[in-house]
């Protein structure tokens, strides 16, 4: 190999290199392919220069240079080194595996893309001249937010790359846009100006996205039930006393007295340890087997039977209920004392007959060993190609490779593998496809796939998502608050209900959705989303700021139906009918990803005050079953604009509206008129009148409310 002794430009020609033909064309080779050319640009008049178009345009530079070649590129006929430098090019742009991001809202608002987005949905209305005049606004709107945001971004990237804490890395934004929305989960009020110093140091001392963020917010939350370096106006929760014994209570869902007894509990300040009968069917005999009857709910103070809602009222006025609670104290519970729930125990998920063709495909997996591939110009971990799948099935089902090919068919269409880029469903030859847990967005991002692909056959999603909702509705019951809006995510998180529920989440790995009608799928799909964000806060904690959000609404997923889907994804994607997320330009499903079969055929605007997140603005965590969800949705939206979302000021003519109607606007209405007069449907007849005399009069000032994205606790 020889180059220029010069500094200005060194140009570096491979031995190989001598039938640059011969090798541009040898594909099976690409780490030769690389070092066909290789240009080092420095300082110079000289310039060697490969554009995106594959391009080569050598200028001529001074003398010394040239003659530094030794007549090397004289050799090369210009159509040689146009090969050459194309492959070379090609080489340099070859893709690692990549996908493009999800266009997720993490809560920062960009009027910009917001008015980008109006034009564009008003774009089928205009001539063609409007609409270049539209694409050139749109033009101009991200040429400007890409100069707004590059300076945010180059700090951010530097604070990432010095591992330096990123809390004001949007402060500049964040005076602008969103004031103090990053709050600490322990803040309290709606006005950050009016937030004690303490506490905003405390916010700003926060990490990133962080899986012991949750750890820490328990740490801080221990801080602030004990009311050290807190505000004296902030309410001082104390820890409940610590029992060597052991309270247990039968309950089951739905139940009014069992809520009763519950609340009695926690006014008493004692934990208990929650048997829900229809959770664990086996309790419900051992409770007539102790007790002679299976009503509920029935105490238990170790082995003591203490009864009902009416025995602890009678026992809490005769005194006796102080002394029974004394002895917890001191005593440890017998051998004769009921025991909470068993891991497992009851639990259907992962049973049921063994998938003959998960079998095969095990074999398959110790048969063919999975290797890095280049497809179209793209380098893909893990992957076999379809001739050696073909080769393995031909063998141990003793087919022709016609038939091995149709039942490598049967065998993707129920998302043992699929299609690196989902060209086809399986083919003989040199595609190149990739076993379900291979994906690397499902090896990191997916948390209902920890073992692998499950080798039992997939239930009915009916099924599966009947067990999900009963989980999901006695985790509620027993975590929850009575109006849904402060959730206990320690107790969640150590509970046995919660750990069956990642149990069950796993058999949505290889089911099928697309048969799900309407309110199945708004039912299955709301449910899910609030599950999953609880799974995602215990899990990798709350998010801090608008980088966390991004991560949390974007990186946790589950695989449902062989695709991985996200909380924006089931949000914007399923439940929005594939409409953008606020302040995106792009929609979640593009024209050929297999989720879009799966979204909804139009969206469903309610469901935005059925969707909880985490967070203190948002709406109460409930159950929605299939049958009553459009009536559940209603009562939804009722619940939630009476109680803050929307508040009319009849005197001061001034409407005070959640940013839920804000950001999501377009589901309501074309307009900010059409937005209130949508809502007013769910407000008492007394303020709904109001609102639309106001609307009428053409003089009611619309405010939007901060939202608050401190955890719901």
């Amino acid at each position: 190999m020889e180059s220029t002794g010069k500094d200005d430009k060194t140009i570096s020609v491979t031995e190989e290199s001598s039938n640059p033909g011969q090798n541009c064309e040898d594909e099976g080779d690409l780490s030769r392919k690389t070092e066909i050319l290789n240009v080092e640009e420095a300082p110079s008049s000289s310039n060697v220069k490969l554009n995106n178009e594959s391009e080569v345009q050598i200028q001529e530079g001074d003398d010394d240079s040239e003659k530094g070649l030794n007549g090397q590129m004289n050799e090369r006929t210009s159509s040689d080194v146009m090969e050459c430098a194309s492959s070379n090019e090609i080489t340099k742009e070859i893709l690692n595996e990549d996908k493009s991001e999800e266009p997720v809202f993490d809560g920062t608002e960009v009027p910009e893309i917001e008015e980008m987005r109006r034009s564009s949905n008003q774009s089928v209305e205009l001539d063609s001249e409007a609409q270049g005049s539209a694409l050139n606004d749109r033009a101009v709107a991200i040429k400007n937010f890409v100069k707004e945001k590059s300076a945010i971004a180059v700090s951010t990237f530097m604070r990432r790359l010095s591992g330096k804490k990123d809390e004001n890395e949007f402060k500049v934004e964040a005076d602008k846009t969103f004031g103090s929305e990053c709050m600490d989960c322990e803040k309290t009020g709606t006005d950050a100006e009016s937030k004690p110093k303490e506490v905003q140091q405390k916010s700003e001392e926060r990490t990133a996205w962080n899986p012991l963020n949750f750890i820490k917010i328990g740490r801080d939350f221990d801080t602030f039930v004990t009311g050290e370096a807190l505000n004296e106006n902030v309410p001082v929760l104390l820890e409940p006393p610590t029992l060597k014994g052991r309270i247990i209570i039968y309950t089951k869902l739905g139940c009014e007295d069992c809520k009763m007894v519950r609340l009695f509990l926690h006014q008493k300040r004692l934990k208990y340890v929650e048997i829900n009968i229809d959770i664990f069917p086996g309790r419900k005999l051992e409770l007539e087997k102790n007790t002679g009857s299976s009503t509920v709910p029935k105490v238990y103070f170790n082995d003591l039977l203490i009864g009902g809602l009416i025995e602890l009222n009678k026992m809490e006025d005769s005194g006796i209920l102080d002394e029974n609670i004394g002895v917890l104290f001191n005593e440890e519970p017998s051998s004769s004392a009921p025991l909470p729930p068993l891991p497992g125990e009851d639990d259907e998920s992962g049973s049921g007959k063994i998938d003959e063709l998960a079998t095969i495909v095990r074999k398959m997996r110790e048969s063919i060993t999975p290797k890095d591939r280049f497809y179209k110009m793209r380098r893909f971990s893990n992957c076999f190609l379809g001739s050696e799948a073909v080769d393995f099935i031909s063998e141990d089902q003793y087919l022709e490779r016609d038939e091995a090919v149709e039942f490598g068919r049967k065998l993707a269409r129920k998302y043992f593998f699929r299609h690196v880029v989902d060209e086809n469903v399986f083919e003989d030859g040199n595609h190149v496809y990739r076993f379900l847990d291979h994906d690397p967005i499902v090896m990191t991002q997916c948390y209902n796939i920890p073992r692998g692909i499950m080798d039992v056959a997939p239930k009915p999603i009916a099924e599966v998502a009947s067990r999900l909702r009963l989980l999901s509705c006695a985790i509620f019951e027993a975590y929850v608050s009575t109006d849904g809006r402060h959730v206990d995510y320690r107790s969640i998180q150590g509970s046995e209900e919660f750990k069956r529920y990642i149990r069950t989440v796993e058999e949505l790995q290889r089911v099928e959705i697309d048969d799900l009608s309407r309110e199945e799928k708004l039912a299955f799909f709301i449910n899910l989303y609030n599950m999953m964000a609880i799974h995602a806060l215990v899990t990798c904690g709350h998010p801090a700021g608008p980088l966390d959000r991004r991560n949390f609404f974007g990186d946790f997923k589950y695989v449902i139906g062989g695709c991985a889907y996200s909380l924006s994804v089931i949000q914007n994607g399923i439940l929005r009918a594939n409409q953008r997320p606020p302040y995106n330009i792009a929609k979640p499903f593009g024209q050929k990803d297999q989720r879009s079969k799966v979204a909804l055929p139009y969206h469903e605007p309610l469901v935005h005050f059925a969707l909880v997140c985490g967070t203190k603005s948002g709406p109460a965590l409930r159950c929605y079953s299939p049958g009553d969800i459009d009536k559940e949705l209603m009562e939804a939206a009722r619940d939630f604009l009476r109680n803050g979302g929307l508040i009319v000021d009849p005197e001061g003519k001034i409407a005070s509206a959640s940013k839920i109607l804000k950001w999501y606007s377009t589901d309501f209405g074309k307009n900010e008129t059409e937005v209130l007069k949508h809502a007013a449907n769910y407000l008492a007849p007394t303020e709904s009148e109001q609102l639309l005399e106001l609307l009428a009069s053409t003089q009611l000032k619309v405010l939007y409310q901060h939202y608050d994205w401190s955890i719901n606790i």
